[in-house]
């Protein structure tokens, strides 16, 4: 197992057009990634996400930066000489060879001995519920059952340093992705490889890794525990990228004392008060202020107790009600209890704890005395 750290690390594809500079498909970018961790890759498709995988894994030279596992550059290594295990979005197997003998061909070219080969495929075949066809030839299986062999072939070594997905479970039918998910967590936390998971579905990056990496047009905009992003999202992208639905955005203005959304005075708790008044946001006109807060936070009250609002419609989500609300001009959509009562003339109550407030799309928090764009 290694620990992945990636120093000043871009990339560019050259352009169709010689006349065209060639921009960036991953922004510079630096990151430490510890030992054993499990990590996520998730964001939309063409984020960038496959490209920063292949740089890590040798497939693909890094226009700018190094590569390091352990401290060791692996730059110019190829992906053999990396000694890393990596699956594709589409099963790559041998259809000549039986189930166990494709599972078995990565540990005979590293010249195991025949007794460990055997217990290792035995383990893998029962990880993936293939016992029973493992003198099938892969000719036979079924596009999920060949995608499993891709999975055992990269899970059936114990000596590599870094195990790399690339969206593995697209082609996996959907009542078999969970079981599956789930057994790649289970690996992880028995052999405590460092695994890297590259998926667009934030179901699959939430409930697999340890930390997520939000990715978004080439950059990383966040690192952290599924709670954090959902908590506390720096940038609104992973605000409205992560949740189902995602964060509420509401352009604002702050009075320095409140943000004022549709000339609704909101409060913010003191952290965030201090923060946007170090910044001294009140009289900065250049920035685009906005205010993120869950759908899960907002509550529905009646009358004049709250913020004054226009119910558009209702969707019976069966746990609960999804409110799709008006606030002035902007649009905003609320969790609501099944079966409560929906007030004729509603309102909502914002908490300041979940109001978070956001300049040029980035948190506004202690530190983060100015802007920086989107990388």
């Amino acid at each position: 197992m290694a620990g992945i750290h990636l120093r000043g690390l871009a990339h560019r594809y050259p352009a169709s057009d010689s006349a065209t500079e060639a921009i960036y498909a991953l922004n510079p970018l630096d990151q430490h990634w510890e030992d054993g961790g499990a990590y996520a890759l998730l964001g939309p498709s063409g984020c960038g996400k496959t490209t920063l995988l292949n740089i890590i894994s040798g497939l693909l030279h890094p226009s700018e930066g190094r590569v390091f596992f352990d401290g060791e550059d692996v730059t110019e290594l190829s992906t053999e000489r990396r000694n890393i295990a990596q699956v594709f979005q589409f099963p790559v197997v041998y259809d000549t060879l039986s189930v166990a003998e494709n599972l078995a061909f990565p540990l005979r070219n590293r010249g195991l001995d025949a007794t460990t080969i055997q217990s290792r495929v035995l383990d893998t075949l029962k990880m993936l519920g293939l016992e029973s066809r493992a003198a099938e030839r892969a000719r036979s299986l079924s596009a999920d059952d060949k995608q499993k062999i891709s999975l055992g072939r990269g899970l059936v070594r114990t000596d590599v340093r870094a195990i790399l997905f690339d969206e593995p479970l697209t082609v996996i039918d959907p009542h078999l992705k969970w079981q599956l998910r789930t057994e790649l967590k289970k690996i992880h936390e028995q052999f405590a490889h460092t695994m890297i998971y590259v998926t667009h579905d934030q179901t699959e990056a939430l409930t697999f890794a340890d930390k997520v990496v939000v990715m978004n047009e080439g950059s990383i905009l966040q690192v952290g525990t599924p709670k954090e992003l959902f908590d506390r999202p720096l940038h609104t992208f992973v605000g409205t990228f992560i949740g189902s639905p995602g964060m509420n955005v509401l352009r604002c203005a702050f009075d320095g004392e409140c943000a004022v959304v549709e000339g609704n005075r909101l409060m913010l708790n003191a952290e965030m008060l201090a923060a946007a008044g170090a910044r001294n946001l009140a009289s900065d006109k250049d920035v685009l202020l906005e205010v993120g807060v869950r759908p899960e936070s907002l509550t529905v009250c009646a009358g004049s107790a709250g913020v004054a609002v226009e119910l558009l419609r209702v969707e019976d989500l069966g746990r609960h009600l999804l409110l799709h609300l008006k606030l002035g001009e902007q649009t905003l959509r609320v969790i609501h209890p099944e079966g409560a009562t929906i007030p004729e003339q509603i309102a909502l109550e914002f908490n300041p704890d979940s109001t978070l407030l956001y300049a040029d799309s980035r948190l506004v928090q202690a530190g983060n005395t100015h802007c920086h764009g989107g990388d």
